[in-house]
């Protein structure tokens, strides 16, 4: 007697799946980048985030036991602790910010992983957007963690007189510093290059900024060429956030910082475009 063997439906194969689509921009990947250049601080966070904070007030500790107490004097009508606080915080994110995409790029170059950012589909706007926005968290977070340690502390009374100038200012600082910091990673090709643009570009700019004094004390013409100091603009926009007192003109100061920093960032873009030194 023959038996009818029944045999199971065979099940149809599920479709390909082609490669993601998205439009005129890859939000997906751009976010990615995003989120792993500030995981990438996070990781680290007492070198990252509190290691400058303790460094802030510490500077800000020796030069009050040095001029605060009854020797400071007057500075634009505040104390010259209340008037050097913002100075160091400003410089904490703007030293903070250059770390952040430099150290980047630089560790990427020399452990040879560059490919992490470079195989994806994402446009060099994207790019620049996605290392940029690591180094403007990692400024503003310095920032809002060294106020408020130093409000915390009462190494010395600050007040935000003017809040619009303090975010202003700070975006600026961070995106310009980290633009910098872009450029120099890739340009770099290893950690003395690096050095060097810290010791011979950065170093020299934040010493005639007017961090640690105003700058109507300097002999002409260094009064005059300090006006055209990025780094005075924003500090002197920041600290009158604080105080309510500006050595320059803010409106000049704030146009010619955002002018720079545009350039610096098209000039990041261009960078990527071109794979300098990132593709072989």
């Amino acid at each position: 007697m023959d038996q009818t063997v029944t045999r199971p439906p065979v099940e149809a194969a599920p479709p390909m799946l082609g490669p993601r689509q998205y439009g005129a921009v890859n939000w997906l990947g751009l976010w990615t980048l995003c989120l792993r250049e500030t995981r990438r601080f996070w990781k680290v966070g007492m070198q990252t985030l509190f290691a400058p904070v303790v460094s802030s007030l510490l500077m800000l500790f020796v030069f009050k036991l040095a001029f605060g107490v009854g020797n400071g004097g007057m500075v634009g009508g505040v104390d010259f602790a209340t008037f050097l606080a913002p100075g160091v915080v400003m410089m904490a994110i703007l030293n903070n910010a250059f770390a952040n995409t430099s150290s980047s790029l630089i560790i990427a170059k020399v452990q040879g992983n560059s490919v992490d950012f470079l195989m994806p589909p994402l446009s060099p706007m994207e790019l620049t957007v996605g290392f940029l926005s690591g180094a403007v968290t990692r400024g503003i977070l310095v920032g809002l963690v060294t106020y408020a340690a130093v409000w915390i502390m009462q190494i010395t009374p600050f007040q935000i007189v003017n809040l619009f100038a303090v975010v202003y200012f700070s975006v600026i600082a961070s995106l310009l510093m980290g633009a910098v910091g872009l450029i120099g990673g890739i340009w770099a090709d290893k950690f003395d290059h690096m050095a060097a643009v810290q010791n011979f570009v950065i170093m020299p700019l934040t010493m005639l900024s007017g961090t640690f004094y105003p700058i109507s004390r300097l002999p002409e013409p260094f009064v005059t060429i300090s006006h055209y100091n990025p780094f005075f603009q924003i500090i002197d926009g920041f600290r009158y956030g604080f105080t309510g007192h500006a050595e320059g003109n803010l409106w000049f100061g704030g146009a010619m910082t955002a002018a720079i920093t545009l350039g610096l960032v098209v000039w990041c873009w261009a960078l990527l475009k071109r794979g300098y030194k990132l593709k072989a």
